[in-house]
């Protein structure tokens, strides 16, 4: 009787306040979610997980230590990928955030390159910046990525010790010399040995993430794994 009611109600409910695609803005239909069909068959996919030396994995080769590197979809300005970021990092979207990352982890798993993930961790925000917006986007996607690798999911050793917005006042030099030291590992012990899957939303000069990764590898983790939903 309440699954009845349940749907009866759901259907009331999307009459006035119908569901729609993050993507390309069409109404959803019943068993989509967050994305619709149509964009998710058209969405480009970078479809790299099964080659090492993809556009991704190139960003950190020879910067950083990097086992394999893979993101979902290739980004551009005023597209549907941008949409659906747009959602995720200013809406607090936590379904699409589990969407899309377990939609990555899926094509991950089935690869050789990503077979010994044992810790997923997101790249985190400041302190002030998590006040401010009231949730980490990568950390919504981490927990699709952690489900679907059944890995654990770790939020807090890995912290960010410099607020992004203090960069404006630093000349490039500084900013430079400042990103190895913004992210501090405060429980090695938990990143010690452990394989590691890195998670953030977007991956353009791969700064942020090569610190996060640097510090991990300091830490005395085993590997370092990156994904992201995008690269531009």
């Amino acid at each position: 009787m309440w699954s009845i009611i349940h749907t009866y109600l759901k259907d009331f409910f999307n009459l006035f306040y119908p569901s729609i695609c993050c993507a390309c803005g069409n109404h959803l239909y019943d068993g989509e979610e967050c994305i619709c069909i149509a964009c998710r068959m058209s969405m480009p996919y970078t479809n790299d997980e099964q080659i090492k030396r993809n556009a991704t994995y190139k960003v950190f080769d020879g910067r950083v230590r990097v086992e394999a590197a893979s993101s979902l979809f290739f980004f551009k300005k005023k597209s549907r990928v941008q949409n659906v970021l747009h959602y995720l990092k200013y809406k607090n979207h936590e379904e699409l955030g589990l969407v899309l990352g377990s939609m990555h982890a899926e094509q991950l798993s089935k690869s050789d390159l990503f077979a010994e993930v044992d810790v997923v961790i997101p790249v985190p925000l400041h302190p002030n910046k998590f006040k401010k917006r009231g949730y980490n986007q990568a950390a919504l996607l981490a927990k699709g990525y952690s489900e679907v690798f059944h890995a654990l999911l770790d939020e807090q050793s890995l912290i960010r010790t410099e607020d992004t917005s203090t960069q404006t006042r630093k000349n490039r030099y500084e900013r430079y010399e400042n990103m190895n030291q913004m992210f501090k590992c405060i429980d090695e012990h938990n990143i010690r040995g452990k394989n590691i899957l890195l998670i953030d939303d977007v991956i353009t000069t791969g700064s942020t993430v090569e610190s996060c990764a640097l510090e991990l590898l300091k830490a005395g983790c085993k590997k370092v794994y990156i994904a992201s939903v995008a690269i531009a």
